[in-house]
């Protein structure tokens, strides 16, 4: 810098007192060709980090869930899911085959039970079940527990959609779920078209 890019000589001299014991660097460009290289652990760490696992109920926050209100219906549905078998689950049509009661657990037991629920649904091939949460109108935020059970299944890859149940089955304190097909019940379905068919 020279005095010309100053307004005064004072001003020069200021910033020169003030710049007096700075040292001019050497190099001022930075190495940027070095290549990382990211190990197959480190991409497996990564994708397990992104894939949810329900062997794992951590990724199932008891932290956080978007809040409901006591009353507020519930419905989600995963692209795929017929409209006429999302109707007839709704409606509370399909036969209950298990149910799960959560009412006095803590956050923690009750998705662990949702866990182990789920697990076990899939391996005995039950795919229209009812879990039952109550509404949460005296807990402290209201609907807790709807609010986290709501928002669990909705990150459970088994899950194909879920809905507020039918008062005759606990209104908007429980909720109908639909499980995807087992691989081997989709094989019998294959098999019987077939067989139909031919």
């Amino acid at each position: 810098m020279s005095s010309d890019d100053f307004e005064s000589q004072d001003d020069f001299e200021l910033f020169h007192q003030m710049m007096g014991d700075v040292k001019p660097i050497k190099q001022d460009t930075a190495e940027l060709n070095k290549s990382h290289q990211v190990t197959d652990a480190q991409l497996a760490k990564r994708e397990a980090a992104i894939s949810h696992s329900d062997n794992d109920p951590d990724y199932l926050s008891i932290d956080h869930a978007p809040m409901l209100k006591p009353d507020d219906h519930v419905e989600f549905k995963r692209n795929g899911v017929q409209d006429g078998v999302y109707k007839k689950m709704r409606l509370g049509k399909y036969p209950i085959q298990a149910r799960l009661d959560l009412h006095r657990k803590t956050l923690k037991q009750a998705r662990d039970e949702v866990v182990a629920f789920v697990n076990q649904c899939m391996r005995m091939d039950i795919r229209t079940v009812i879990i039952v949460h109550g509404k949460g109108e005296r807990s402290n935020p209201p609907a807790l527990m709807k609010s986290f059970v709501a928002h669990w299944l909705t990150q459970i890859k088994e899950v194909q959609c879920i809905h507020s149940a039918q008062r005759f089955h606990g209104g908007t304190g429980a909720l109908y779920v639909l499980f995807k097909k087992s691989v081997e019940k989709k094989n019998e379905n294959r098999e019987r078209h077939q067989k139909r068919l031919g």
